[in-house]
């Protein structure tokens, strides 16, 4: 396996640390995302991507995150299972997330289990260690239907967790109080996405739900790369569809200059502690009440992965303590930002009309 990406020193840190799911499946707090691979951030190289995931794995980080609408990524998963099973050596737990997106129609149980089949196909598993169950529409509420489904599936040993993405509070408590257990709803969190915090973080924690939080780094705009850089605004500038996605929020959130503010803030905290900007931005969510994993874009094949890795490691150690002070700081500037539960609303609203 090259080790170009990987540079030494990230093995030596301390273990990644897991949270157990209601089902009782373990994960990292730090989850390798793979939104990446879906075709809107440039081509990819299945092989390369799949010897990335090694390395990943090789330090630590041994939780998947994709979806059945995320290209290829499901397949490269698959690839990658099959070399761990076929090497003959004993591997590593990985653990699989992937979410079931399906377009608007009838959800009678052969759909569901249908859509089901396919993923375990395209990944290679015999049953799905977690599907994250996400909806387009709230008016049709055929979602129900396809819940009930997908939780009888579970009973039958088909998926371990049943989970939700961008559910909002109102919805996330009409399907529990239905008697469907739900693991986990992943959702946008981050230092300038707060808007869990407004009511979804007390009833997820009311009811043994974790979330599980994505665009934690913005797509990269929170990291050292844009501290002092002029407002990216043209195609080629904002190269990526998490670029373009993460730049609109932060228009939305107040816009550049107090990015920027926030940016020399988080760059100041991580001086402190010796880490960098992204990290300090990720460690803030990792401490965020009901939050038990950050998914973080995983770089499969990209060059310069072992710095992502390395920032990935540093913001889930022990070592890594943020201070009163350091979330005074912090917090000083997103005061100053607009709210976004006003202006876009709960958790998931932002892909509804």
């Amino acid at each position: 396996m090259s080790r170009n990406f990987f540079p030494g020193p990230v093995s030596r840190m301390s273990p990644v640390p897991k949270v157990r799911l209601s089902g009782g499946l373990e994960v990292c707090r730090v989850v390798n995302g793979m939104w990446q691979v879906s075709g809107a951030h440039g081509a990819v190289d299945r092989a390369r991507a799949v010897e990335a995931m090694q390395v990943y794995v090789a330090a630590g980080l041994t939780t998947f995150d994709m979806a059945d609408i995320y290209g290829p990524a499901e397949e490269i998963f698959g690839q990658f299972n099959s070399q761990m099973k076929s090497s003959g050596e004993a591997a590593p737990a990985v653990q699989s997330l992937t979410k079931y997106v399906p377009r608007p129609g009838p959800m009678d149980r052969k759909v569901v289990e249908k859509a089901l089949q396919r993923s375990m196909a395209r990944m290679q598993v015999d049953s799905l260690d977690c599907v994250q169950f996400h909806w387009w529409d709230y008016r049709d509420k055929r979602y129900l239907e396809a819940l009930g489904h997908l939780s009888d599936l579970q009973q039958e040993g088909l998926l371990r967790e049943l989970a939700l993405t961008n559910f909002d509070t109102h919805r996330l408590e009409e399907i529990t109080s239905r008697g469907i257990r739900i693991s986990s709803n992943q959702v946008q969190y981050s230092v300038i996405d707060q808007r869990p915090a407004a009511k979804m973080e007390r009833f997820c924690l009311a009811n043994d739900i974790q979330l599980l939080t994505y665009g934690t780094l913005a797509g990269g705009l929170l990291s050292d790369r844009y501290l002092g850089k002029v407002e990216p605004n043209s195609r080629v500038e904002l190269y990526t569809a998490s670029l373009a996605k993460y730049k609109n929020m932060i228009d939305t959130w107040g816009g550049w200059s107090l990015f920027q503010d926030l940016l020399v803030t988080l760059e100041t905290v991580a001086k402190r502690h010796d880490c960098s900007l992204a990290s300090v931005a990720t460690r803030y969510v990792l401490d965020r009440p009901a939050v038990g994993g950050v998914i973080v874009g995983c770089r499969l094949g990209v060059a310069g992965a072992g710095q992502h890795i390395s920032d990935s490691l540093r913001s889930c150690s022990p070592d890594l303590k943020l201070a009163a002070e350091d979330l005074a700081a912090i917090e000083a500037v997103t005061r100053r930002s607009r709210d976004l539960v006003e202006l876009i609303g709960d958790c998931g609203d932002e892909y509804r009309s």
